[in-house]
């Protein structure tokens, strides 16, 4: 189990990195949003590299929310995330 979690968290964390890499903020909030949704895909890198998928995924979650929500309400852009996708 431990080693199809962590598979299927890699490959997560491959489809998210060109999103988490190129984001925009388009004015102070978004610079807030920004920063919370990368302080988030950074606990999950580290709590992967510590073998803590469980807390990697949840913490991947948060960072996708905070993400889809700035690009939602027009504060951020991201690599291969627009508004109409939601």
């Amino acid at each position: 189990m431990t080693s199809e979690l962590r598979e299927r968290l890699e490959r997560y964390l491959e489809k998210a990195e060109s999103s988490f890499n190129n984001i925009e903020s388009l004015d102070e909030r978004g610079e807030k949003v920004r920063d919370s949704a990368l302080r988030y895909y950074k606990d999950a890198l580290h709590f992967r590299d510590n073998g803590e998928y469980v807390n990697a995924f949840a913490a991947l979650e948060y960072a996708e929310g905070w993400l889809d929500a700035g690009v939602v309400v027009g504060v951020v852009k991201a690599a291969g995330k627009t508004p109409d996708m939601f």
